[in-house]
């Protein structure tokens, strides 16, 4: 979870690594624009009259748990960004227009980073410096981010939907070449919002790596298009690795996929 600060007040947000998007807290944006003595209750009254209006937004946000002043973690509504611009509409507050510029900003370093690739990777390992990362561990997970980027590229290109259809391909990837879906993984990790490639080690990354680069190169050469053939695309990429892993796994007598997580990373001097 991440804090970032409007006008001195924490907003509460998280990135979502498989999305490649933020989800910012609802309960603190509305705290932020209206002031309420009880922002939760503003929200619960708000969220029942948009169910009424039909709003998407109000049947569709998302819950992620975050942690509250009392230091537990709790299911809490989040909205991306796109989502929170149709929020803001249905508040009445002065701070709406700043806070719109606030937003604005969040997403035009995303379209900067989109003009200049530098930018983004500049960002990225300060993100991951502050996090306490070691520099080898950096370099390697911005080349993940690389090859992840290569593989939703040509699924977009083959008509798969950013989404659900993004997750349900990624899971089957990481089960072929992992053994595990991406929830079990997690559990096997000790997870539970955070994201799992920020807690692979580099074993992990260049797995997941070559399981994603794999179904790249095989999508570019059978050109699928439909659901199906990228799911049978994601399996034979996922395969790749699998083969791979084992073999090392018999040389090295070592696990690929650890229990290992972030905490673990952080502690390996560079």
């Amino acid at each position: 979870m991440n804090i970032k600060l409007f006008e001195n007040k924490k907003v509460r947000s998280l990135w979502d690594g498989e999305q490649e998007k933020w989800y910012i807290s609802i309960v603190d944006v509305i705290e932020v624009l209206t002031e309420s003595p009880n922002p939760r209750k503003y929200w619960s009254v708000l969220k029942a009259r948009l169910k009424k209006e039909g709003s998407e937004l109000a049947t569709n946000c998302s819950q992620l748990k975050m942690q509250s002043a009392d230091g537990k973690f709790y299911k809490t509504d989040v909205a991306d960004v796109e989502q929170l611009f149709r929020l803001i509409q249905s508040i009445p507050s002065p701070k709406a227009e700043p806070f719109k510029l606030w937003l604005a900003e969040i997403a035009r370093e995303r379209l900067e980073e989109i003009d200049d690739p530098e930018l983004g990777i500049e960002r990225m390992m300060e993100y991951y410096h502050r996090k306490g990362y070691s520099d080898k561990w950096i370099n390697q997970r911005l080349k993940s981010i690389e090859v992840r980027k290569e593989l939703t590229d040509e699924w977009e290109r083959s008509g798969v939907k950013k989404g659900q259809e993004f997750a349900a391909l990624t899971d089957i990837i990481t089960q072929s070449w992992s053994g595990m879906t991406t929830k079990q993984y997690k559990q096997h990790k000790g997870l539970k919002t955070e994201s799992l490639r920020d807690n692979m080690t580099n074993l992990e990354l260049v797995f997941n790596m070559l399981a994603e680069a794999s179904t790249t190169e095989i999508s570019k050469e059978k050109k699928p298009k439909t659901l199906v053939e990228n799911t049978k695309i994601a399996r034979l990429g996922g395969s790749v690795a699998a083969t791979a892993r084992k073999k090392l796994e018999l040389e090295s007598g070592k696990k690929v996929v650890s229990k290992l997580n972030a905490k673990y990373l952080k502690s390996i001097k560079n």
